[in-house]
């Protein structure tokens, strides 16, 4: 899907920032939603639309989302409150996908993490189980979802150069460029071989094209 109009949701974050002059530079028109109108001139900066939308705040998202032909979600709490990151990267995620239904909007692009399993294994006391706990929450609610949808899993963000190419799967903690993740998310919104599927993936050998289609 190219040439589309495409809503990235936490547009500010550094993956958003990465995502969107990839977009713009395809053709497509990128309307990337921020809760602080300070961030605005970032956003321009890559050639998307800032637009100022609380999502945290329970704001009435189907109206926002109407005329878009997808969405990404690259929002979170960001290591906040418990409290917080269940607001965020669960109850705000989920409600995004309900009004993407809502609004008809048929692609939707969520950015997980590679665990984002059942057995994910995060300990109940350990503080990073909201976040485990939450994306898992929100990643089955829009597999339940009509979205068409793809879950994206990288592995540990670093802020390394880009380097165009994944594993699939990896060992270890996945560790993968920011940079990468944002390309890893443009290639999915193209393809439409994406939909349906968790892809979960770290920094390797082989180009971001070539491992999708597998």
């Amino acid at each position: 899907m190219t040439d589309s109009r495409v809503l990235i949701l936490g547009g500010h974050g550094k993956v958003a920032l990465l995502l969107a002059p990839l977009l713009v530079a395809r053709g497509d028109e990128v309307t990337a939603v921020i809760r602080n109108p300070a961030h605005a001139d970032d956003v321009s900066a890559t050639g998307a639309t800032p637009l100022v939308l609380d999502l945290e705040a329970g704001a009435d998202l189907g109206e926002a989302f109407e005329g878009y032909d997808a969405i990404v979600w690259a929002a979170g709490a960001g290591g906040g409150s418990r409290e917080r990151t269940y607001a965020v990267d669960r109850d705000a995620a989920i409600r995004s996908m309900d009004a993407a239904e809502a609004a008809r909007v048929r692609r939707y692009v969520m950015v997980s993490w590679i665990g984002s399993s059942p057995d994910h294994g995060v300990d109940p006391d350990n503080p990073f189980y909201a976040y485990a706990d939450a994306k898992l929450a929100a990643d089955d609610h829009l597999r339940a979802s009509t979205l068409n949808w793809t879950i994206l899993g990288p592995g540990a963000l670093t802020l390394d150069p880009p380097t165009g190419r994944i594993a699939l799967d990896p060992e270890g903690d996945g560790a993968v460029p920011r940079a990468d993740v944002a390309a890893v998310i443009a290639a999915a919104l193209a393809e439409d071989h994406t939909v349906g599927r968790f892809i979960r993936f770290g920094s390797g050998d082989t180009p971001i094209a070539e491992a999708l289609a597998r």
